[in-house]
């Protein structure tokens, strides 16, 4: 009989596609990075703060919810918005119903840094992952992701904003992707990280 203190028993099926799943979305992650940085010098992190912040309403989200949505620590998150807003792409602004609160907010060359590096981007989802997998293969992968999410976590769905103006500027939109960038990596939670 097996106590708590048990590791538990995975097989080797398991624990192989457990490894595969972690060398695809590393492969992935790092390619989508690269041609963001080559093309762009912008890094992947700051693109997906850039596309959380336009798909918000104003364009501005408190920093609490900004952090739970690009899955960084705070400490992270705050160097990351210091860099942003030193490049002028974002600033900050002080909630007015809360004095302790603070915005994040994109600015306009926020906007058009954006606007240029989306179609990388999404040629770069396009080429390593939607071009690869039938329209029947990327239902069952969708759904496969869905089920691995707490119970209550929102899908990472396109939401309009930033996305929807894409859509037709690009005829596609943008998707949203979880991830840090080489510099924030080890800001990550514990949880996001951790891996066989």
């Amino acid at each position: 009989m097996s106590t708590t203190s048990d590791p538990p028993r995975l097989t080797d099926r398991e624990l192989a596609v457990w490894r595969t799943f972690l060398r695809a979305h590393a492969s992935l992650i790092r390619r989508l990075e690269h041609d963001l940085l080559v093309d762009h010098d912008l890094p992947l992190a700051s693109y997906d703060v850039l596309v959380q912040l336009a798909e918000a309403p104003e364009g501005r989200l408190r920093m609490t919810d900004l952090a739970d949505r690009v899955l960084l620590s705070r400490s992270g998150l705050t160097r990351l918005v210091d860099r942003l807003a030193a490049d002028g792409l974002a600033e900050r602004q002080s909630c007015p119903s809360d004095a302790r609160g603070t915005f994040t907010v994109i600015t306009e060359a926020g906007r058009a840094r954006l606007r240029t590096a989306a179609p990388t981007h999404l040629r770069g989802i396009q080429e390593y992952v939607a071009g690869r997998l039938s329209a029947a293969e990327l239902d069952a992968l969708g759904g496969l992701l869905r089920k691995l999410l707490p119970a209550g976590e929102p899908t990472t769905e396109p939401a309009g904003g930033c996305g929807a103006a894409e859509a037709a500027d690009h005829a596609d939109h943008v998707d949203h992707v979880d991830y840090a960038d080489h510099e924030d990596y080890e800001d990550r939670e514990p949880a996001q990280v951790a891996g066989g």
